[in-house]
């Protein structure tokens, strides 16, 4: 379970003492006083004398609510009177003068549990983004004029000087590369995991890894510009676009509280003054026999039926209910205004590598030149890469499945950026991009490759190529009919992959437009277009599952990350988490959403209802201080029993 913070745990044990007071008093005898004091107020007992009772009740009163106190006068200095604060305020205090203490202290213990409640799922959403601070080095190894390296902050580097960045490190400045050889992982800024290859003359990012070779870069932009601190920047900024959405409580109330209180202080003013100016025999028939106290006491009433306890607390008990529903079935939503905003979400945008597919490089299909075959042509490739760390190389090995002999492969040697050439069973074996094959003098077959395609040759003749797809998952297909049963309008995929392997997974999965070659930059761009295309109150939806995701996550009304597999910086900028990464949970999510929406609205509907008529009839003298009360804590009631099924919410079908 998440822990409390600081806050949260002192709410929560003010929340247990004055419960326990409360609990106490009521089952303590009744206090007597020896003699009766004028200022105390309360039924006789038999022997004549008021009971002592709001002192007693005044503690827990004071535990549980003075900060609500504090808040509403704070918001009559800042000159925002009509808030919950107010209200709630209002009606306790009001209670106390009409004598119903229990009902004071009962109903600012419940508000103080549902806000609770709330605080504790939002504190969950979005705590730091420190994990994305990891990407960028904090030191830079800079090679002086007589070839020594000296360790600075990266900072201080200036453009052109030499850096250089061993196996292992983090490259800390956008830079190009003046001499060495290596292969670098881009998943830090890009989200693809084929790492690339980079040698003299390539330009290289701040946040790439580098995995083999010492590379010598020559810095092509300050810190402040670079790539890494872009990313960073995007984050910040995009944060603050996404405005968080009000409170639906402060919103309610800022109508509901000025209304109720005018009401209330007209149905004591109104009569008051009619029964002072007017003579008895023009007095209305309602009027007569009443006297000011009346109809103090009904307005006090009035403020008290009017107390929406019911609507502080089941709205985000509700919510949190809903949270906690799709918590047991994997999914994380760390709000209530994150369910809200899932509930009318009509656009989703998926990354491409890792959400919608596997992230793990597999051989697709092996096309052989004439007089070659397949398994001549795996073979020869396998062999030619086994010496190699790279994820397609792997996959080549995998696809052949069977052990390497060292003894059959000599002279192995990379082609930075191109491939490698190796003898193997003393054949000349080339293997890598189609570039290799050309500078090679050799012309490969015409291709159109739905994904990575590694080409062959054997003795300088064409031996044909392999096709390396990065497969979907087997849920994504489905998981997007899902959605678009659901409800959903528009699918969409980016992605930092190529065209043709873009264009291929699209058509396999069903979405309805994708964008590819982007880094995160456009995808944010991108995202910021999509956003200008929603329609009123539609919401759009991004999923990902990398660091380079982040600002995008941020940028959109929602951000769903993949928590079993995704990046911790992409976790914690997203406000929903899909625990297992299964895509299926996605439209679950929605439906759980949509569904906890519609249990709050018939709260609202429950308890504006029940509370109107009781209003009405306490204004015309039909109904009592306890009937005022039971209406008050019944709706309460019934709204939190209905609110508690929120936390059954598992028990949607995962087909819609």
């Amino acid at each position: 379970m998440h822990k409390l913070t600081r806050s949260q745990r002192r709410t929560l044990w003010r929340i247990l003492l004055a419960a326990a007071l409360l609990v106490g008093i009521k089952l303590l005898p009744t206090i007597y006083l020896d003699r009766p004091l004028p200022l105390l107020t309360g039924p006789e007992t038999a022997a004549g004398y008021p009971l002592l009772l709001w002192p007693v009740y005044l503690v827990p009163y004071a535990i549980i609510g003075l900060d609500v106190l504090g808040e509403a006068m704070g918001g009559i200095c800042r000159g925002q009177v009509f808030d919950e604060n107010f209200l709630m305020a209002l009606a306790t205090v009001g209670a106390f003068f009409t004598g119903e203490y229990a009902e004071a202290v009962f109903v600012m213990l419940f508000y103080q549990v549902g806000e609770l409640f709330q605080d504790y799922a939002v504190t969950r959403s979005r705590q730091s983004i420190a994990a994305l601070m990891d990407i960028r080095p904090d030191t830079a190894l800079v090679e002086g004029p007589d070839g020594t390296v000296t360790e600075c902050d990266p900072e201080d580097v200036a453009v052109g000087d030499v850096i250089v960045v061993r196996p292992g490190q983090r490259v800390a400045l956008d830079g190009v590369v003046l001499s060495g050889t290596s292969t670098l992982d881009t998943a830090a800024l890009t989200g693809e995991s084929v790492p690339r290859n980079a040698g003299e003359g390539d330009e290289v990012l701040s946040g790439f890894v580098n995995q083999s070779g010492t590379l010598r870069l020559r810095v092509t932009k300050p810190c402040s510009e670079s790539t890494v601190s872009r990313i960073l920047e995007l984050v910040e900024e995009a944060s603050e676009k996404k405005a968080m959405s009000e409170a639906f409580i402060t919103r309610f109330a800022r109508y509901y509280t000025p209304c109720v209180v005018g009401f209330a202080g007209l149905l004591f003013l109104l009569p008051t003054l009619a029964l002072s100016l007017l003579p008895m025999e023009a007095l209305p028939a309602f009027l007569s026999g009443t006297g000011w106290a009346d109809w103090l006491h009904r307005a006090l009433i009035f403020l008290v039926v009017s107390c929406p306890c019911a609507l502080v607390i089941s709205v985000p008990l509700s919510f949190f209910g809903g949270i906690g529903g799709a918590s047991r079935l994997g999914i994380l939503v760390k709000g209530g205004n994150y369910l809200e905003a899932l509930a009318r979400t009509e656009t989703v945008v998926f990354d491409k590598t890792g959400t919608l597919t596997r992230g793990v490089f597999t051989v697709t299909d092996v096309r052989p030149a004439p007089g070659f075959t397949k398994e001549t042509l795996l073979e020869m490739a396998a062999l030619a890469e086994q010496d190699s760390s790279h994820p397609i190389a792997a996959s080549l090995r995998r696809a052949w499945g069977k052990p390497a002999d060292p003894a059959r492969v000599t002279a192995c040697r990379e082609k930075a950026g191109l491939g490698l050439e190796a003898q193997v069973d003393g054949h000349t074996v080339l293997a890598g991009s189609r570039r290799l094959m050309t500078q090679s003098g050799i012309v490969p077959t015409a291709d159109v490759p739905d994904g990575t395609v590694v080409y062959a040759a054997v003795d300088g003749v064409y031996a044909g190529s392999i096709v390396i797809s990065d497969l979907p998952k087997e849920e994504a297909a489905d998981a997007i009919a899902q959605l678009k049963a659901a409800g959903v309008k528009r699918v969409v995929m980016l992605t930092g992959d190529a065209e043709a392997a873009a264009r291929a997974a699209a058509e396999q999965l069903g979405v309805d437009e994708f964008h590819a070659g982007l880094l995160p930059g456009d995808k944010v761009a991108k995202v910021e277009e999509l956003l200008s295309r929603r329609s009123g109150n539609g919401k759009l939806a991004f999923v990902g599952d990398g660091i380079n995701d982040a600002p995008v996550l941020s940028r959109a009304d929602i951000g769903i990350a993949m928590g079993a597999m995704g990046s911790d910086a992409a976790i914690e900028a997203a406000d929903v988490v899909l625990m297992d990464d299964q895509l299926t949970k996605l439209p679950m999510a929605i439906r759980i959403a949509r569904r906890t929406v519609g249990i709050v609205r018939q709260n609202i509907v429950l308890a504006l209802a029940v509370k109107g008529a009781v209003l009405l009839l306490g204004a015309v003298g039909h109904a009592t201080m306890w009937e005022a009360v039971f209406a008050d804590v019944g709706v309460a009631f019934l709204a939190i029993l209905n609110a508690m099924r929120c936390l059954h919410l598992e028990k949607t079908r995962t087909k819609a």
